[in-house]
């Protein structure tokens, strides 16, 4: 019994978690509490957050990719968009693809400064033969 009530209540849409939590603070400001500690310990805000952003109100993904726009009504316009996107999409992976060279490079330049300075004190403290 105790299993199919937590489902149930599991099944509840945002709203009524909304309602039960402001009857709760409205009734016992402690059981408003309980609950909304209860929704963001259980992870259900975060999951609500999530199916907001699969709909597509928002950017997709980390990567700040425009996948789905509603159409402005005037197709001339759909296009210019369209590809503007895809030439700032290309812009960001070259810029990325930069950035990741110069780390690369600079790594490389630490490292063969570590490796020279290292050889450098391995002469130094070498003991005469």
């Amino acid at each position: 019994m105790f299993n199919s009530t937590v489902a149930a209540l599991d099944e509840l849409p945002k709203p009524a978690w909304f309602a039960l939590m402001i009857i709760g603070f409205i009734a016992f400001w402690p059981i408003g509490l309980g609950i909304l500690f209860y929704l963001i310990w259980s992870g259900k805000m975060q999951q609500w957050k999530q199916e907001r952003w699969a709909q597509g109100n928002a950017f997709r993904g980390c990567g700040m990719r425009w996948h789905s726009y509603r159409s402005s009504g005037n197709s001339a316009f759909d296009a210019y968009r369209d590809e503007q996107l895809k030439k700032l999409e290309e812009e960001q992976k070259a810029f990325a693809a930069y950035l990741d060279k110069l780390r690369r490079a600079k790594d490389q330049a630490e490292f063969d400064q570590f490796m020279s300075e290292r050889k450098a004190n391995e002469g130094k403290s070498a003991p005469p033969a």
